[in-house]
Order: structure tokens, then C-alpha cells, then sequence
């Protein structure tokens, strides 16, 4: 996964997060122990968070923090959400291909952590979103390379979103794949660089 991918997670982050800015943003958000704006900051926290772990050159950053006020208005979090998806985007372009930044979950390049991006943009929006009352459907070609990089034993054969939104405990995919209680991505490289 690229920058691109990143900047166009977040334009469909912003679309629907926009058009939601009149809504009551205290209310809570789906599948996350937060309301609404505390999720969005969330992400945009996180996104700044990459971007300086990818930075940072492996070393874990226990000084940084990285976060945006829940407390802030709605369209300040989502200036916030495309501020730090241009950061990481930025970085991500960046950075030479043998870089790789710290995570609890594996040390990652550029691709992880443009992925780990769109997966906090797609997932957190959708669960904004559904506390909100408004419907987010991504990209199904953008969810699918997240399934990839991140999500290799994933089942195959399923629609992407749905499948995303399983892999990382949001809901059951079907019968025999039931809501996961626990889940976690693969931060590494897939083919087992360094």
C-alpha cells in the first residue's frame, strides 16, 4: 500500500465525516468503548503517531504523544483526520524501502503503515459513522489491499468490507465465522524482510 491509498481513505473519511458534522458527535461510536468525537480523534492521533513511528526508524518513541481534543468541534477533528493522513502520506512517500518504524505488532515499512492507516480511517469512520446513523461503504479495492497487507489468512472469496470489518471484531462474516472477541493485524513485511 502507497500514500495514495492513504489520501483516498481519507477523502472518503472526510465525505461522510462532513456531511455528519451537524449530528450529535457525543453520542457513542459503534464497537469502540468512545463517543463519536473521541473516535475520531483517535484516528487522527494515530495517523500523526505513524507517521512519526515510520520516522523514527525503529526506535519506539515512549516520549512522543500524539493526539487530537475530543473536545474539539466537528469539523476541527476532521481538519485534524486529513491533517494527519497528509503527514503520513508524506512520510510514507519518504521513506527509502529498507526504513522500517516501530509497532507493538511488528516492526513495519511503509506499505504497513500506510495500510495500518486506511484501517484506522475505514474502520474507526465506519464506527463514527454508525453511531451517527449514516451508512460507510469504502472502497471495496481499498479494503481488500488492507485484507492483504495486513489480514493475510483472512477467508477468501468473501466481500472485502465485510470481511475488514470482520477481521477486526466488528461483526460476524458468517456461520462460520463468528465475531472475533480478540484480533490483530501483521505489522511485518510479508515476505519476511526485516
Amino acid at each position: 500500500m502507497d500514500a495514495d491509498d492513504v489520501r483516498q481513505a481519507a477523502a472518503a473519511s472526510r465525505a461522510v465525516l462532513e456531511h455528519a458534522a451537524g449530528r450529535d458527535w457525543s453520542l457513542p461510536a459503534h464497537a469502540v468503548d468512545m463517543p463519536v468525537a473521541g473516535v475520531v480523534a483517535h484516528v487522527g492521533g494515530t495517523l500523526l503517531g505513524f507517521a512519526a513511528d515510520l520516522a523514527a526508524g525503529g526506535a519506539a518513541l515512549t516520549a512522543l504523544e500524539t493526539r487530537l481534543d475530543p473536545g474539539a468541534s466537528p469539523a476541527e477533528l476532521v481538519g485534524g483526520v486529513v491533517a494527519g493522513s497528509e503527514v503520513l502520506a508524506a512520510v510514507v512517500e519518504a521513506a527509502p524501502p529498507d526504513v522500517r518504524g516501530h509497532h507493538p505488532f511488528g516492526s513495519a515499512d511503509a506499505s504497513g503503515f500506510a495500510a495500518m492507516g486506511v484501517l484506522e480511517l475505514l474502520v474507526h469512520t465506519d464506527d463514527a459513522a454508525r453511531g451517527l446513523g449514516v451508512v460507510f461503504e469504502p472502497d471495496a479495492h481499498l479494503a481488500h489491499r488492507v485484507l492483504c497487507r495486513l489480514f493475510p489468512s483472512t477467508p477468501r472469496g468473501t466481500r472485502s468490507w465485510p470481511t475488514l470489518r470482520w477481521a477486526t471484531g466488528r461483526c460476524a462474516l458468517d456461520a462460520d465465522h463468528p465475531r472475533l472477541e480478540e484480533w490483530r493485524w501483521h505489522s511485518a513485511p510479508p515476505d519476511g524482510r526485516p
